[in-house]
């Protein structure tokens, strides 16, 4: 991760007070459930979607902080373009389809390519583990193996499970999103509370308090950091 002067920091910190905004990507491949996860945050109807063929942008409100979220079409021919999203990116929620097991490698693929980008260094990663609410899904541990998150050392990550249908999970994933940036980035920042230290602490996501015993529970969220 490239070395960012105290005095840097300060003045970057400075000018994101006077707006108190997150600049937010939303990623990953095509079906993962993207633009239905936005619409559900935003309390829109979901009942017809269709592919993203460009991108979507929209604004969030949560905990007095501004989210300005793009949301970018995942299909392959897409996917060259995702680079010209990066500038200035606070954080990046990854969204995985738990139900597509033949994809998870071309998932991880498009991940690491990400986290290469120097644009993007430092940024928050949330993996959405999309879909749990489907027979068969992968597990929070699957999805975590499957991506190798454990070897990410250049980006603090969690790997949230939810349901952009029903709408479980969505929330508490935000929120943990929300208090990362607003903590890193500006002086009044919220606590991230339920982020972990090493990868491998999980998350009760209805209580907020960190445990390091291992589960297999979807209701649980796991974290690692810088």
């Amino acid at each position: 991760m490239p070395y960012i002067s105290p005095g840097l920091l300060t003045i970057i910190r400075k000018n994101k007070a006077k707006s108190k905004e997150m600049r937010v990507l939303f990623l990953g491949l095509d079906n993962a459930g993207k633009t239905t996860i936005l619409k559900k945050l935003n309390g829109e109807n979901i009942g017809d979607i269709s592919p993203t063929l460009g991108f979507n942008i929209k604004t969030l409100i949560r905990d007095g902080y501004t989210l300005n979220i793009w949301d970018v079409g995942g299909q392959r021919t897409l996917r060259p373009y995702w680079r010209n999203y990066f500038e200035s990116t606070d954080a990046v929620v990854w969204v995985v389809d738990s139900s597509d097991r033949m994809r998870i490698g071309d998932c991880k693929t498009e991940l690491y390519g990400l986290l290469q980008e120097e644009r993007l260094a430092g940024a928050t990663l949330l993996v959405f583990a999309n879909k749990q609410d489907l027979d068969g899904s992968m597990t929070l541990e699957e999805i975590r193996d499957a991506l190798d998150l454990r070897s990410i050392v250049s980006h603090r990550w969690i790997v949230h499970p939810c349901s952009a249908f029903t709408g479980e999970g969505l929330e508490n994933g935000m929120n943990w999103l929300v208090r990362e940036v607003a903590g890193r980035l500006y002086w009044s920042g919220l606590s991230s509370g339920d982020g972990g230290g090493d990868g491998e602490t999980l998350t009760d996501v209805t209580t907020g308090t960190a445990s390091t015993t291992a589960t297999t529970s979807t209701t649980a969220a796991m974290a690692g950091s810088v």
